[in-house]
């Protein structure tokens, strides 16, 4: 039994996040935070299969995710919990892992990073799960990540790459964003380069001024710094990294407006006022759900129509839906497209993301997307690390996924994944998508291996 307690890092941490951050992301659960989780099936029926491969048999594997499925992150958050479920389903329906059938356990943090804590806790201490799958959102991964750490389990993160949480010398902690976070707002720049060089953005209509909105959160002000420029201290280390002038003067766009805004504000309107002010030609708008929704909406209702926007949040449909046809032309970033074929390995069979795609639209009855792909992504890793090693011990786990390289990654349904010495991502980068007529389209990287992109829409029709 790994029995652990909260320790002065743990602490440390939930103070560091609460002083920097605010809350944004078998049967789903929404029991209060004291609660005993749910799982995904019935304590005696360890042996259930659709018949797609023999029926696992003996102690489940037990896998265990705390995640927002109330609160600020909920959308998202119940997105990773449908993306961890199909995962686990399909696994146990193929035989499971070593033999044994797996059982995921998932509890509601409430998008409180406070309760996140106390659950992963109590998943090493109480729960006793052999595998730990990351939760939604840096807020809530950053101190989550330290109970881990300390425990020594592996704690692979589908939403948190930031090199502030991968500089703290922690060994168990894996960040699944293609890129970190701190460089995110380097491709939309090199996306509105790329289509000037090629003329599909006219050079006497390349964006010469740029506005930066930003939530005061960890997420968003780690995007933002890249944007504007300036130096970033990792903390408990000596490290500095110089975004210099931003990534906006690298391609010769004045910022002419930047505003941080609180976490918890309303005067939407009053914003975007300032912003229409500005004139700026580009919008850049970081936040967290449901403030995308929020934004554009006060952007028409104050009549301001820039040529180009890029949005930190909107790739899932209920943004399009609460729209309409407002969100065409918006650009998003993301970690995952359906169009892509990028092939991984799931019970030892080959699954792609096709395969991907059709068993998440099947089993919730809505189209997959990138809140879905990512904790997809870690528990597909995770299968694989276990059945490579043959044990759950999370050690020879953590030593083998630090031992992937390029020449001999973990496949996935995100692509080739394999990390550098902080535990992130090595050698990614995310993807660009914009809303046009309707559906989300990938439109950056270009070349070969996205042979599925389609060109970018310039300029962005009103909204």
């Amino acid at each position: 039994m790994r029995k652990r307690t909260l320790s002065l890092l743990v602490v440390m941490a939930l103070v560091m996040v609460a002083c920097g951050d605010t809350a944004e992301e078998s049967t789903a659960t929404t029991e209060a935070p004291g609660d005993t989780p749910a799982t995904t099936e019935a304590p005696g029926d360890t042996t259930a299969t659709t018949g797609e491969g023999e029926a696992p048999e003996g102690d489940p594997i037990v896998f265990a995710a705390s995640l927002p499925l109330t609160g600020g992150f909920s959308v998202p958050g119940t997105l990773h919990e449908e993306g961890y479920q199909v995962c686990v389903d399909i696994i146990n329906e193929r035989g499971g892992l070593l033999g044994r059938p797996v059982e995921l356990i998932i509890s509601d943090n409430q998008s409180d990073p406070e309760t996140s804590v106390s659950q992963t806790d109590r998943f090493i201490n109480v729960d006793n799960a052999d595998i730990l799958l990351g939760t939604f959102s840096t807020l809530l991964s950053f101190p989550a990540s330290a109970v881990a750490e300390q425990a020594q389990m592996v704690y692979p993160e589908p939403s948190d790459s930031s090199l502030q949480s991968h500089s703290r010398g922690f060994e168990y902690n894996f960040g699944f964003t293609l890129k970190p976070i701190n460089f995110v707002g380097q491709t939309p720049v090199d996306t509105l380069a790329y289509y000037r060089d090629q003329g599909i953005i006219p050079e006497d209509e390349f964006p010469e001024t740029a506005a930066v909105i930003y939530q005061d959160d960890f997420f968003t002000n780690s995007i933002s710094l890249g944007l504007v420029g300036g130096e970033l201290e990792i903390p408990g280390s000596d490290d500095v990294v110089d975004f210099g002038e931003g990534y906006l003067e690298e391609v010769g766009i004045d910022l002419v407006f930047q505003e941080q805004y609180p976490p918890e504000f309303t005067d939407w309107v009053g914003l975007a006022t300032r912003v229409r002010g500005a004139g700026a030609d580009m919008l850049f708008a970081l936040t967290l759900p449901p403030g995308e929704v929020d934004i554009v909406r006060a952007m028409q209702t104050v009549g301001y129509q820039p040529s180009t926007a890029f949005f930190t949040q909107g790739t899932y449909d209920e943004f399009q839906e609460q729209l309409g046809d407002a969100a065409n032309g918006i650009m998003v970033w993301s970690t995952w497209d359906p169009t892509i074929e990028w092939e991984g390995m799931l019970a030892g069979e080959p699954f792609n993301n096709e395969d991907f795609a059709r068993e998440v639209e099947e089993r919730t009855g809505a189209p997959a997307n990138e809140d879905h792909a990512q904790p997809f992504t870690v528990c597909q890793t995770m299968a694989q690390a276990i059945e490579a090693v043959g044990s759950t011990d999370n050690t020879e786990i953590r030593d083998w996924m630090a031992s992937r390289t390029a020449d001999d990654p973990v496949p996935t349904i995100q692509g080739a994944m394999h990390w550098d010495d902080l535990g992130l991502a090595a050698d990614r980068d995310v993807l660009l998508l914009q809303w046009q007529d309707g559906a989300l389209n990938f439109v950056f990287p270009r070349g070969d291996a996205y042979a599925s992109s389609v060109d970018l829409q310039f300029p962005k029709p009103e909204w």
